[in-house]
């Protein structure tokens, strides 16, 4: 279920968009080797690059609503943490299954279904306060 950068995902913050989009396609990367039933080696590896690059986005994203004041900078470090507890669970149900397909391939759908859900309702908001300033 791999899914594609559209423009109505866009936040309208140019660095923020840029690796929102570096995200998706880590994402596909992530699907099409659970699918393609790739080394687990490489899963692992990818695994592992979204769970850090994750926690980078989201510091810089925070970093970023902390100058400019962004007043809902709580609730999005909550979701954040939220998502990077929810991400370190993943992490352990593949290893822990071995690198099982399903397993794969849920992760996938909930990471892509948490990213865009939270870009919707909560980052473009972000875009819109910094339009009002």
């Amino acid at each position: 279920m791999p899914i594609v950068w559209t423009p109505n995902l866009s936040v309208g913050v140019e660095h923020i968009d840029a690796q929102h989009k570096i995200w998706f396609e880590k994402a596909n990367e992530l699907f099409e080797a659970g699918k393609e039933r790739r080394a687990q080696d490489y899963i692992n590896t990818m695994i592992d690059f979204l769970d850090e690059y994750t926690k980078k986005h989201f510091k810089d994203e925070e970093a970023y609503m902390e100058e400019i004041r962004y007043p809902e900078l709580d609730a999005q470090k909550r979701a954040h943490a939220s998502f990077i507890n929810d991400l370190a669970k993943l992490k352990k149900d593949y290893n822990e299954t071995g690198g099982n397909i399903l397993v794969i391939i849920n992760a996938n759908k909930i990471v892509i279904d948490w990213l865009t859900n939270h870009i919707q309702n909560m980052d473009k908001k972000i875009g819109d306060y910094v339009k009002s300033l």
